[in-house]
């Protein structure tokens, strides 16, 4: 019910859908005698297409959390396992395909496969099944698992988690099926932006993890000074920054987490 609950929700607060929306709303009221309440639709519509568009508003609400979590730096102690996120690979096109697509996070995949060379001993999750709500869809993780073998590593270091739809199923599965031991390290690789959602997803279902965030997406606080070159860039930051952040706050709202925005510890 929550997974359902917040890919609705998670539709109509997406910038990009209101905007579209208003702007719809408002040229066809403009067309009827309602053209008063059109126009001012209109207006609002084009006026917040163009501030999520071209202004640096995406980038202001996103690097509060990229920036949240440093990059992971080696102390000399070796991992015993790394978490990966799904949210890399497409899957469904994957299936249809007979080959590996990637989405925008391919940063996770690269370094999934990076951290598996550097720490020959550690486990190898990847988490990830199928988000799709309006048809069955494909679990990613069998393909993150089939790209693992085709780079040499060993099928007894690596666990696939392929039921899980959101963030919080990602923490209870993987926790579930690596049953981590006290004083065992492990890290969580997912895209920086993301991070804080998953930590606290992480804590609330008791499983301690480190921080290793990748696909970054600006950098760094100057970006908040230039404005986008292209309407479209502007919009998918924006709505990606939206996301999770309402992300966050849901998650809080409905005790998946204990703490809105986590901090390292």
């Amino acid at each position: 019910m929550f997974f359902i609950a917040s890919k609705v929700l998670g539709f109509f607060l997406v910038p990009s859908n209101v905007i579209a929306l208003l702007c719809a709303s408002g040229a066809l009221l403009a067309l009827t005698r309602a053209r008063r309440l059109g126009s001012k639709l209109l207006t609002i519509g084009v006026t917040l297409l163009l501030i999520a568009g071209y202004t640096p508003l995406g980038n202001a609400l996103l690097l509060p959390l990229s920036e949240r979590f440093p990059p992971w730096r080696d102390d000399g102690r070796a991992p015993d396992g790394i978490i990966v996120l799904g949210g890399a690979i497409n899957s469904d096109l994957s299936a249809a395909r007979h080959t590996l697509e990637i989405e925008a996070s391919a940063e996770r995949i690269v370094t999934m496969l990076q951290l598996a060379r550097r720490y020959p001993q550690a486990r190898i999750v990847f988490s990830g099944g199928s988000a799709n709500l309006l048809v069955p869809g494909s679990a990613e993780a069998p393909f993150a698992g089939l790209l693992l073998q085709e780079f040499g590593v060993a099928p007894q270091r690596i666990v696939l988690e392929s039921g899980s739809r959101t963030t919080t199923e990602n923490a209870v599965e993987t926790k579930r099926l690596v049953a981590p031991k006290a004083g065992e390290r492990w890290l969580l690789v997912t895209s920086a932006f993301h991070m804080p959602r998953s930590i606290s997803a992480f804590r609330a279902a008791g499983f301690e993890v480190e921080a290793y965030p990748v696909d970054w997406r600006t950098g760094g606080w100057n970006d908040l000074w230039w404005p986008f070159e292209r309407l479209s860039a502007g919009l998918a930051r924006t709505d990606l920054a939206v996301h999770e952040w309402v992300g966050l706050v849901a998650y809080r709202l409905a005790r998946r987490s204990s703490e809105l925005l986590p901090a390292p510890r």
